[in-house]
């Protein structure tokens, strides 16, 4: 079992940025490739980054965020991050971080776990 307890959300003005964090429970993490999903009001949860297990070689970026946003991860941590620089009024979502034993994915539905997800809103 794994349990995710993100944090970092707010409000920012556009252009902003905010950094997430996730932290997860257990002393397996290095061995859970860790994914970030955003869901907006009214629409379909959305992918936002993802990163392989282990040294976090492999990762992945939703078109919409490459260039400004940035996933990390600190094994000794147990956490994962998202920095998200250049924020847009469309970026306002509830973030949520996912987990996924060995196999990055960009597809929400193959991770096994989630968080209760954080709130970003960015103004105009």
């Amino acid at each position: 079992q794994v349990q995710l307890v993100e944090s970092g959300g707010g409000l920012v003005q556009a252009g902003g940025s905010l950094r997430l964090s996730c932290a997860a429970s257990g002393r397996t993490f290095s061995s859970y490739a860790m994914g970030w999903f955003r869901q907006a009001p009214g629409k379909g949860r959305e992918f936002v980054a993802a990163i392989s297990r282990s040294s976090g070689s492999t990762i992945y970026y939703a078109d919409s965020v490459k260039g400004r946003f940035t996933i990390s991860r600190d094994n000794a941590k147990n956490t994962v991050y998202l920095q998200m620089n250049s924020l847009k009024p469309e970026d306002t979502a509830v973030y949520s971080c996912a987990a996924r034993y060995l196999v990055v994915t960009t597809t929400d539905l193959q991770y096994n776990y989630w968080g209760q997800g954080t709130q970003v809103t960015v103004s105009s």
